[in-house]
């Protein structure tokens, strides 16, 4: 057994010599110092021999397995400092030359707009006021004039809330129309002139031109003698500072509960200079924003006096804006996260 021993020892180290890679190494070390190499298999025929002879062998195995251990830890050593040292010479790095600049981050389309629509309306005396995406049936609906069987409280319209049983209904919120009433009530019996932005959720089919979570802007003035004309000139102006002295808008007839009288706002679509195309619905118009001059009911929930104060409201979508003034044709780019998309702001 001796004999073997030494004729493996002699025959590993002799290979040893001829590998000059590490995974060469590797596959001689599985090949002699694994468990079903030929050293262990030695190891296994120990039991056939006499008590006398066995300290001997053992002896004579565990300093042949500390000699190839060994050869093969100075090898592995070698061999990697070799490797480390070609990679180094390969990827050697100039440091004379100019570094390359990180890619800076930028903001999201819809967060331009954003910060655009409350530029402009900042300039005109308005006050951006926050308010809730959460809000009760009450603020939502009820304290804007809608009826209790208006459409828009159905289960196909509006997210509700969960809520333990005897609460008060809870939605998320379906336009920021409610931020009015949080306004007025903390300004009456003052004047006030805000803008609300905010995010809005609404269960609708998903198109180039809506969305079921939207950004809006809602914006209100309140005091004494405001009239439609004060409306029409203040988003005159604002489609001339968004869009450019050549901005054409027109109003048309609606209905809102909260506003009386209501009124569409479209912009001529920039998409096809008014010749039709799909974001336009092939009318040559977009429809940009909603807006009234604020019911009596909804100044009287807010805690003004209707007989001695009057004022106007809109809400608009952002991404619809951004639609307009950068030629984009389907609404739902905004939120699809796709760079070659955002990358273009």
């Amino acid at each position: 057994m001796i004999e073997q021993l030494e004729q493996v020892e002699k025959q590993a180290l002799a290979e040893l010599e001829a590998i000059t890679t590490v995974e060469s190494l590797r596959t001689w070390r599985s090949t002699y110092l694994a468990k079903v190499g030929p050293i262990a298999e030695i190891s296994r025929g120990m039991g056939k021999l006499s008590a006398e002879e066995r300290p001997r062998v053992g002896q004579r195995i565990n300093a042949v397995k500390q000699s190839l251990q060994g050869a093969y830890d100075a090898l592995e050593q070698k061999l990697i400092a070799e490797q480390r040292a070609r990679e180094l010479e390969h990827d050697r790095v100039d440091v004379t030359l100019p570094g390359r600049p990180a890619p800076a981050g930028r903001l999201h389309p819809t967060t331009q707009t954003l910060r655009e629509i409350e530029r402009i309306f900042s300039n005109l005396g308005f006050t951006v006021w926050e308010s809730p995406e959460v809000e009760t049936d009450e603020y939502n609906f009820g304290l804007l004039n809608f009826p209790p069987d208006h459409p828009a409280r159905d289960m196909q319209d509006t997210f509700f809330v969960k809520m333990p049983p005897g609460s008060p209904k809870v939605v998320m919120r379906t336009h920021t129309s409610p931020g009015q009433i949080h306004a007025m009530r903390k300004f009456a019996p003052e004047p006030v002139r805000v803008i609300l932005p905010g995010k809005c959720y609404r269960m609708e089919q998903v198109t180039a031109r809506s969305e079921m979570m939207f950004y809006q802007v809602e914006g209100l003035a309140v005091g004494e003698n405001i009239t439609m004309g004060d409306l029409k000139g203040t988003l005159q102006e604002f489609a001339t500072q968004m869009y450019g002295p050549e901005a054409t808008i027109r109003f048309r007839p609606s209905y809102f509960p909260f506003t009386e009288p209501s009124v569409e706002v479209d912009a001529r679509c920039f998409l096809c200079s008014g010749k039709g195309c799909r974001m336009c619905k092939y009318s040559g118009w977009l429809e940009i924003l909603g807006a009234g001059m604020v019911h009596p009911n909804v100044l009287r929930n807010g805690g003004y006096d209707p007989e001695r104060f009057s004022g106007f409201a809109f809400g608009m979508g952002p991404e619809r804006i951004a639609i307009l003034k950068y030629g984009i044709d389907d609404i739902r780019w905004f939120w699809s996260g796709d760079l070659r998309f955002l990358e273009q702001f």
